[in-house]
């Protein structure tokens, strides 16, 4: 049996949305045309937009549909600098940003963007006084509202209204966050002048049980922002191309049910991460939770076990039928340190030794169990000479 404790990869697909998607492209027709299939298709997804910003407390013209979380940030991020204001030349950024963020600011970077780099303290969270002083004459800021590896919430709205006082433009990266944490769009923007404050929220649909392939940039009326793609009026002008109406509406539908359900199981995943953790350190005296203990996602579970190598661990969890991650799964493949556990000020040594746990609206007892049953035996093997076998 297979037990999946990698929900902040990705989510199973619900049925519900897998269902709304099927009944969606029955409706044949491109949202651009003017016909009657054409409508039927801009009907279904105007309503599906509707939907999403019913639930993101947003208005639905500044729902923005996207590829995903990654095509959100980089529309967000490229878009706001080329619509920077003459002789603004800086980008706020804290250290321990997903590589989405990091990678395209450091492409930026090579077009001239100056860097202005806010640390995090060791929970994980973003020094916002920092973040405060690095913000005058910035061309943008960005900023995650929980980290991805460590499971540390931030406080959204101090950003938002640091970044409004200051007259600059935030972008919000809420992939991780979406289904665990309320997001009000229009709650977080406040009363802040026109463009500046916050101005962009990207989410990712396959986090909250959508299909892999949708996600959305929530894009403020007032923003100022360059559009990547280029070729058609859709979407306000910042996303051309034939808009994904069976995507929109999945989306829709997968949003819904996880705002139906989140005060619920925010309780019963932080019980169950919990006993994770606790069954964890009972295995492992030598484990220690990372991350802020208290402000985290509920479902998390970032553990440095010293020692270890944490690739080795990962594989024999899995030979034992346990699916976790050794940090962001865009990062999967490359065995480089976590640049999140070093931000922290640990040793490079010790961000090669964490795993992340991330449970999920799938999440039993029994999911539990089996990490618990695997990894003593596992630590063992993977620590000392670090081989992940016996001698």
């Amino acid at each position: 049996m297979r037990h999946y404790l990698d929900h902040a990869a990705t989510t199973p697909l619900r049925p519900e949305a897998r269902d709304a998607w099927l009944e969606a492209t029955e409706t044949v027709g491109n949202a651009s045309s003017t016909h009657g299939a054409g409508q039927d298709a801009r009907r279904l997804l105007e309503e599906s937009r509707e939907r999403v910003a019913a639930v993101l407390d947003a208005d639905p013209i500044e729902i923005v549909f996207t590829s995903g979380g990654t095509e959100s940030i980089n529309l967000a991020l490229q878009g706001l600098w080329r619509s920077r204001p003459a002789g603004a030349e800086a980008i706020v950024m804290p250290d321990a940003e997903h590589h989405a963020t990091m990678d395209t600011v450091a492409a930026l970077a090579e077009e001239g963007a100056q860097v202005r780099a806010v640390g995090v303290t060791a929970l994980a969270g973003i020094d916002m006084d920092a973040f405060a002083r690095q913000l005058p004459g910035a061309a943008l800021a960005t900023a995650l509202v929980a980290n991805n590896e460590a499971g540390t919430v931030n406080d959204a709205a101090a950003l938002a209204s640091s970044s409004a006082i200051a007259g600059v433009p935030l972008h919000l990266d809420a992939v991780a966050a979406l289904g665990h944490l309320p997001l009000s769009f229009r709650g977080l923007r406040g009363d802040a002048a026109p463009g500046v404050g916050l101005v962009a929220l990207s989410l990712a649909g396959h986090k909250i049980g959508a299909p892999v392939g949708v996600g959305v940039l929530v894009t403020a009326r007032t923003a100022r922002m360059t559009a990547m793609l280029r070729g058609g009026a859709q979407q306000r002008g910042l996303r051309a191309g034939t808009q994904d109406v069976a995507g929109a509406a999945a989306f829709a539908t997968a949003l819904e049910l996880a705002e139906s359900e989140r005060e619920v199981e925010a309780v019963r995943l932080s019980a169950l991460r919990d006993r994770l953790v606790a069954g964890i350190r009972s295995a492992v005296p030598a484990a220690e939770l990372l991350g802020d203990p208290v402000h985290r996602l509920p479902g998390n579970a970032h553990v440095l076990f010293p020692g270890a190598v944490g690739e080795s661990l990962l594989f024999l969890l899995d030979v034992a039928g346990v699916a976790a991650s050794t940090g962001s799964a865009c990062q999967a493949g490359v065995a480089e340190p976590s640049h999140v556990v070093m931000a922290m000020g640990r040793s490079e040594r010790d961000a090669r030794s964490v795993l992340r746990f991330s449970l999920g609206r799938t999440s039993t007892d029994a999911d539990v169990d089996a990490v618990l049953d695997a990894i003593a035996d596992a630590y063992l093997r993977a620590s000392g000479s670090g081989t992940g076998a016996r001698s």
